[in-house]
């Protein structure tokens, strides 16, 4: 097989080729350090501030789609075939500031001006996108970015007003899409990538098969697709990861299959790619799938990757876990399906050889009678990690329960169903009493840890109270509001 040592990308409107492009070189240490583009700030280095905010163009089955991502936990070697976007980039015509600068400046939308760049690359981004967005839409998009001294008022005002200054297909990168298409065409690798020294190597193997290939060879490897927990090994703990191997490129772990009875989402799907076929389909986890951390994290996060990194705390397995869902693991040696509960075997460890790495999820989707819900608890509302999150499936037929499945995040070592509380359920009428026996029970199912996120006590508490108001919302005879509306 044809392999190469380079990788080669667009940066803004110049061609790049980077020979021996170490693992665990980040783009935004490369853009300020290497390529001294110092508009794109450094911030938390944890993709969680936003100050980083960068866009990058990818060809996804020939069409160029351009995306935020967080720089500081982005690796170089993973963009590949890329178009780069940084704040220096942006123009408007005849030497003027860009719209969406010019807006930020009337509306007076920056005083320290450190989050500036991030914040105007997110709407930069939505512009592209959305030249009328509402409140909400623009709220979303600026998830991923803090500013702690404008607000957000002003922010939102510039946001919503750029769409008066100019026209989205008037900019630069929808002028020129074409031959920016051509350009990264050209620069898809052709055979398997491995560059950078031994102790720090990138590996982008050219298909699944090969993906398959390097595994075995390199049992131990690091499998990174978003980076957006792996990142956080480099950037916070210093963690020698090599050899890792990207897998952010692989158009055959991007796959989504729609059936009647069955969901079907390649490991490689972000979050972003995912979320209208979920609305569709699992539309209770709509706006779950909103409070999935920012705008940028889900641009670049993956499921595959929330399951197969194992965190007690990950967002889509208890909820997945709730649906029934399995998980396809592929080898050298083939491939098998597991249920998803019984891949996680404790902290840190689950069933997947030496290897192996998970390559499809699959969803059952609900069939008559079946009321689901998604409950996740957290500090901070939007672009926090859970303290409890739960995924809850019931079955009622003729007002009795004859189904349950329901499955915590935060309660255990690992994503767990609630085994008794679901013992307390089946069978029951369905009713308030019903859901308190259930709640009480969840004592027998979990003993929580306490931690800066939350006590034992309160989760216990919580994870209880979230049954009982799943009950309330779903419950016909209820009276008044059960939930707060969105606002």
């Amino acid at each position: 097989m044809a392999q190469q040592n380079h990788i080669r990308f667009l940066l803004n409107d110049t061609e790049i080729t980077v020979e021996g492009a170490k693992a665990t070189l980040t783009l935004l240490d490369y853009l300020r350090l290497e390529r001294r583009l110092t508009g794109t700030k450094e911030g938390c280095a944890e993709g969680d501030c936003g100050a980083c905010t960068v866009l990058v163009g990818r060809l996804a089955n020939g069409v160029l789609r351009y995306e935020t991502v967080n720089a500081c936990i982005r690796f170089l070697a993973s963009l590949n075939g890329c178009h780069i976007v940084t704040i220096e980039h942006l123009r408007g015509e005849g030497g003027a500031l860009h719209p969406v600068q010019q807006a930020m400046v009337d509306f007076h939308g920056s005083q320290c001006g450190f989050c500036t760049p991030g914040i105007v690359m997110s709407l930069y981004a939505l512009w592209m996108e959305n030249s009328d967005p509402s409140v909400g839409q623009v709220e979303t998009a600026l998830q991923g970015n803090l500013c702690r001294c404008t607000g957000y008022e002003p922010i939102i005002k510039a946001a919503l007003a750029v769409g008066s200054y100019s026209s989205p297909a008037r900019d630069a990168l929808s002028v020129e899409r074409e031959t920016i298409a051509a350009t990264l065409n050209g620069m898809q690798a052709q055979g398997r990538i491995v560059a950078g020294p031994q102790d720090d190597m990138a590996i982008l193997p050219v298909d699944a098969a090969d993906l398959a290939a390097v595994l075995s060879e390199y049992p131990e490897a690091t499998i990174v697709a978003g980076a957006t927990d792996v990142g956080l090994w480099v950037t916070k703990f210093l963690k020698p990861i090599s050899p890792v191997v990207f897998i952010n490129h692989l158009e055959e772990l991007k796959t989504i299959d729609v059936g009647a009875d069955m969901l079907s989402i390649g490991a490689g799907v972000t979050y972003s790619e995912a979320e209208n076929v979920i609305r569709e389909a699992l539309p209770h986890l709509s706006e779950y799938w909103d409070r999935i951390a920012g705008w940028q994290v889900r641009n670049m996060g993956t499921i595959g990757g929330n399951i197969a990194n194992g965190s007690p705390i990950g967002d889509t397995p208890p909820v997945l876990i709730s649906l029934g869902a399995r998980i396809t693991l592929q080898s050298m040696e083939g491939a098998r399906e597991v249920p998803l509960e019984a891949c996680f075997i404790d902290y840190g460890k689950q069933d997947r050889k030496a290897g192996e790495f998970v390559s499809a999820i699959h969803i059952p989707r609900p069939k008559a009678n079946q009321i689901d819900a998604a409950y996740k608890i957290s500090k901070r509302r939007d672009e926090d990690i859970s303290a409890v999150a739960v995924g809850i499936s019931v079955t009622v037929d003729a007002g009795q329960i004859t189904g349950a499945r329901i499955a915590y995040g935060g309660m255990a070592a690992t994503p767990k169903r609630a085994t008794h509380a679901e013992d307390a359920l089946m069978g029951s009428a369905w009713s308030a009493a019903a859901f308190d026996a259930a709640a009480r029970a969840l004592a027998e199912d979990f003993a929580p840890l306490s931690d800066w996120r939350a006590s034992a006590e309160y989760r216990l508490l919580v994870a209880g109270n979230l049954l009982r108001r799943f009950h309330l919302e779903h419950d016909a005879a209820h009276e008044g509001p059960a939930r707060l509306a969105a606002v």
